[in-house]
């Protein structure tokens, strides 16, 4: 800590979810030692990142796309627990395990230009000047609702998915799913059993897809998401572009007419939603549930001026373009869960490259 109360230190972690854990791990391999030479701050109540804020009825056996931390499986868990309990806990003896000594809760409110071409992160215990900043910050705080006419009409109850916590508060209401992603199908079929009436309405028709995702496709849709960042384009979810997976639970769901779809209605009236074109609707409803995604929570870097006119931050791997100090992990074409252990391990190398480059001042 200088004369000025700022603590100095190499890297700041922004974020333990799987991004940021994967990237303090790869910073532990490489020698660098926790609360000396990296520090890692996340905002959350307790381990598990995004995970613990899940919906109980979201049990582990029904997670898809669930990849291992870096250096230690998750092996028998039981699949009926909520996975908000069984991730939080593998998070949590994860940190244990390699002694990652995450600060928590700790809220990051800027990242901003500081003296010698470091970096000053204001921060909920005070201000750490860094020579590089890992930002692993996810999406879960910025939820997406679209803005339409009349929406602040609408007397019923209005929420997205980040509030849902189960389809049991559902029950004999008229509800309408607003969304084509992964989250909008899943919640439609998990609702459509309690409430007395469902709706889908999406914005372009929903694409099906048969048979796996292989490495090959994954491969393709990370590659779409990757040419966005590097244009300095907002991301698209990896999901966003693979379409969604055709199982045994989607087939019965369109057979019994959960699954079929309407267009985006034009207007929010105060029981529910219309259309213009006059062949649609009304529709009445006591819900609208907003599956319409999120949005990566960066707004920590805005001092930094990262954003590029088409309104992303271009990227160069994991490296923000227009400041190498600066790595987003968990962003763009790294945000599932094999994604985000890669990107850690990419930030890593190149921030250890940095640091050989820059010595820190002697003293």
């Amino acid at each position: 800590m200088n004369n000025s109360g700022v603590r100095e230190i190499d890297v700041v972690v922004i974020g333990a979810g799987q991004a940021g854990l994967s990237a303090a791990h790869h910073l532990r391999r490489t020698g660098l030692v926790p609360d000396r030479d990296f520090v890692v701050l996340d905002h959350s109540p307790r381990p598990g990142g995004a995970w613990q804020y899940r919906w109980p009825s979201l049990t582990y056996g029904r997670v898809h796309g669930m990849h291992a931390l870096p250096g230690m499986e998750l092996t028998g868990a039981d699949g009926s627990r909520p996975s908000s309990e069984v991730i939080g806990e593998y998070f949590a003896a994860y940190e244990e395990r390699f002694g990652l000594r995450v600060h928590r809760p700790v809220a990051v409110s800027s990242v901003r230009e500081g003296d010698g071409g470091r970096l000053l992160v204001d921060s909920s215990e005070g201000i750490w000047s860094a020579r590089a900043v890992v930002s692993a910050t996810g999406t879960w705080d910025r939820p997406f609702v679209p803005r339409h006419p009349g929406q602040e009409t609408f007397l019923g109850r209005q929420l997205h998915t980040a509030g849902y916590r189960g389809p049991g508060e559902f029950a004999g209401q008229r509800v309408i799913v607003v969304g084509g992603g992964a989250s909008g199908t899943q919640h439609l079929m998990e609702i459509a059993p309690y409430a007395a009436e469902t709706t889908w309405v999406t914005r372009r028709p929903p694409v099906f897809v048969e048979g796996t995702f292989d490495q090959e496709a994954g491969r393709a849709a990370v590659a779409r998401v990757e040419e966005r960042v590097r244009l300095g384009l907002p991301p698209l979810s990896v999901v966003s572009v693979t379409g969604l997976p055709l199982n045994d639970a989607v087939r019965r769901a369109r057979e019994e007419g959960v699954l079929d779809r309407l267009p985006m209605f034009d207007r929010i009236t105060a029981s529910g939603v219309a259309w213009d074109d006059g062949a649609t609707g009304p529709v009445s409803a006591d819900v609208i549930l907003w599956a319409t995604g999120f949005r990566p929570a960066t707004g920590h870097l805005a001092p930094l001026r990262l954003r590029e006119p088409g309104g992303g931050i271009r990227m160069d791997g994991t490296r923000a373009v227009r400041d190498p100090r600066v790595h987003l992990v968990g962003y763009g074409p790294s945000a599932s869960t094999i994604g985000a252990n890669r990107a850690g391990r990419a930030a890593v190398r190149e921030i250890g490259r940095l640091l050989e480059r820059e010595p820190a001042p002697a003293g």
